[in-house]
């Protein structure tokens, strides 16, 4: 009989101790890995410096970085890398004439998610040569975009057209139809991380590719955090 009480308190111990080591350790061991690291678009080249990874010698890589810029936001201010110094910027292509409003709209509700983060930055390059800080502020207060958390630039297409076929990687056609301007260009919008890297695309009317959006600019700053964690 006690023998048999042994036995049930062994039982007994045994299924309380499985969650606590399912908690404890299982848990920990697969949260290091609970996501994939998003992709890097753009050339890559492998550099002649290393890196080390458990004692094994690993080649550096070199990646694609979005190059600096001056371009003027909606109130004349003029945004650069070191005005973005640390942060993760949402990116997408627009101009103030566009027929197609829904852009400005679906990049609002991804940004108004991020208002109080102050990792994230948005910003709206016009590809218009007309569209002047003067002319889009009233756009931007109709959308209710504040200045140094979602901007709206504009510049020179000498400047504006390069960044974007080289820097963003995406296409820009600009031709007179009728007299009027008329634009062609990637309807994307674009996910940078603090090295300027370009993480990914997402097609800006398509509900999917946004909600894929948002999700991997949750993944973006636990990398970001991971980063810092581990001293990088």
């Amino acid at each position: 009989m006690r023998s048999f009480s042994i036995k049930k308190s062994l039982i007994l111990v045994s299924i309380l101790a499985i969650p606590g080591f399912l908690f404890f350790y299982l848990l920990p061991h697969f949260a290091k890995n609970r996501y994939k690291s998003l992709p890097i678009f753009g050339e890559k080249i492998v550099a002649t410096t290393f890196h080390s990874v458990k004692g094994k010698k690993i080649p550096d890589t070199i990646y694609h970085t979005v190059p600096d810029f001056s371009f003027v936001n909606q109130v004349n201010e003029t945004l650069n890398w070191s005005a973005l110094k640390g942060k993760i910027v949402v990116i997408n292509l627009f101009y103030k004439a566009s027929p197609i409003k829904e852009v400005n709209i679906n990049v609002k509700k991804i940004a108004e998610g991020y208002e109080k983060n102050p990792l994230i930055r948005f910003l709206s390059l016009s590809v218009d040569p007309q569209d002047y800080p003067y002319n889009l502020k009233a756009l931007t207060d109709a959308l209710g975009a504040k200045a140094g958390k979602w901007d709206f630039l504009s510049g020179d297409t000498l400047q504006v057209y390069p960044f974007i076929r080289k820097g963003l990687l995406l296409d820009i056609i600009h031709h007179e139809e009728n007299g009027k301007a008329k634009f062609i260009y990637g309807n994307q919008i674009i996910l940078l991380d603090n090295m300027h890297r370009i993480r990914g695309y997402y097609e800006a009317t398509n509900a999917d590719a946004l909600a894929k959006l948002d999700d991997e600019i949750k993944v973006l700053v636990a990398e970001d955090l991971r980063n810092l964690k581990d001293g990088r």
